[in-house]
């Protein structure tokens, strides 16, 4: 009998391991395939949001596209930074995942009435979400160390508050429900950064940026891209394919592929300064970021659908041009927070200016509301200026001579 007690213990050690304590995140870790599981999983979530917001592009459809995205994003991080602080790979963390996702399916199905008829699911369903994360976070927090058992406990209870008022949202009418839930996400979001900026003295760091935490950032910006293919795939789908409506198409993945190229070349994969306030810009920059790209595809299909239009639809171009500007700037604050920014302070120095003049040059072209192709080249030809900026710089200081010695 004592031999079978210990064999089940070893087994359960093996299987199903308390959370790692806080305090002791792994430095060299690579994503799995369970995180990039859920990750794509999340990225259904983000697709029915911008499908939505396709079907309706009016600014009603963008504040509550706003709103639900910001949710879905808030949920992300919190179970990706709970896998990257206390997570092990182990049949726990599959079980904590999956338990994730069985919220995260229904809650997706909502999305598209989540501002109608289904408003009131979605609340409840959302509310559930938060109930599970802060339900994971306390049992974690129940190994945590002193010092940081404050933080921790700040964490979990405003995880429950926002996991109540979502669920009591379910009792609002429709329009009250969604600014509710837009103020909820500012809300939480300051409390977040409140909480890495605001640590007690001589705490260690809540929270370190680490390799896979960047990689995870980052890949889900590249499924998220993904979302402006699927908008001119899905507009091309929908009409006659002729040369104007190919040409709009092509031009929209551009834009797209300059939304990618922006973010990789300027801060996607680098690390941020080791600072709380250098974690909590380059995190949270990652929610406009990524809200702008999946803007960017909804647009797309209207662009490709009525290619043929003397002037591009406002709400479109508003969107297309305003997600281009969001990224322009939004890349430039995560920039900001990395390691990099000081040893290539002259550069990156460059490129703020450069792209902050870009960001007010894509919003008169939303404003100018051109012809669609128009509008797309006009994208296009601004997401290169940056980079241009950036490959003339380089070349400059590989022509420069070294001082010499003296």
């Amino acid at each position: 009998m004592s031999g079978q007690t210990t064999l089940w213990r070893r087994v359960r050690r093996g299987l199903w391991q308390p959370p790692r304590p806080h305090g002791a995140q792994p430095r060299e870790r690579v994503v799995g395939p369970l995180e990039l599981f859920y990750d794509l999983v999340v990225v259904v979530l983000v697709a029915q949001a911008a499908h939505h917001l396709a079907g309706q592009l009016t600014w009603r459809g963008i504040g509550a596209y706003t709103a639900v995205f910001g949710l879905v994003w808030i949920m992300w991080a919190n179970g990706s930074l709970h896998h990257e602080l206390h997570g092990r790979e182990d049949a726990r963390a599959r079980t904590t995942f999956l338990l994730q996702i069985l919220v995260l399916v229904p809650l997706g199905a909502f999305i598209p009435e989540a501002d109608g008829v289904l408003g009131a699911a979605f609340a409840v369903t959302a509310g559930i979400g938060f109930a599970v994360l802060a339900l994971l976070w306390l049992l974690a927090s129940r190994g945590d160390r002193p010092e940081y058992r404050r933080s921790s406990r700040l964490f979990v209870a405003g995880t429950v508050a926002c996991a109540v008022v979502l669920a009591a949202s379910a009792l609002f009418p429709a329009g009250v429900r969604v600014w509710t839930w837009g103020l909820l996400d500012l809300l939480y979001l300051a409390g977040f950064a409140a909480a890495i900026l605001r640590a007690a003295p001589g705490v260690p760091t809540l929270l370190t940026v680490t390799d896979a935490l960047i990689e995870r950032f980052g890949l889900l910006i590249i499924i998220v891209l993904g979302e402006t293919v699927t908008g001119v795939v899905t507009g091309l789908a929908a009409e006659p394919v002729n040369a104007l409506t190919l040409a709009v198409a092509l031009t929209c993945v551009v834009v797209g592929f300059g939304a990618w190229w922006t973010y990789f070349d300027f801060a996607g994969h680098r690390e941020p300064r080791s600072t709380p306030r250098a974690t909590a810009q380059w995190m949270l920059a990652h929610l406009p970021l990524t809200a702008a790209v999946a803007a960017m595809g909804a647009a797309m299909v209207g662009l490709v659908e009525h290619a043929h239009a003397a002037h591009t639809a406002a709400p479109t171009a508003w969107v297309l041009a305003g997600g281009a500007a969001t990224v322009q700037v939004a890349t430039m604050v995560v920039a900001a927070a990395l390691a990099a920014w000081h040893g290539q302070g002259q550069l990156y120095r460059r490129l703020s200016r450069t792209c902050a003049a870009t960001a007010v040059a894509f919003l008169g072209v939303g404003a100018a509301r051109p012809a669609p192709l128009v509008l797309g080249l006009a994208l296009v030809a601004l997401f290169s200026i940056p980079w241009t900026v950036a490959v003339v710089y380089r070349l400059g200081q590989e022509e420069t001579p070294p001082p010499s010695p003296e």
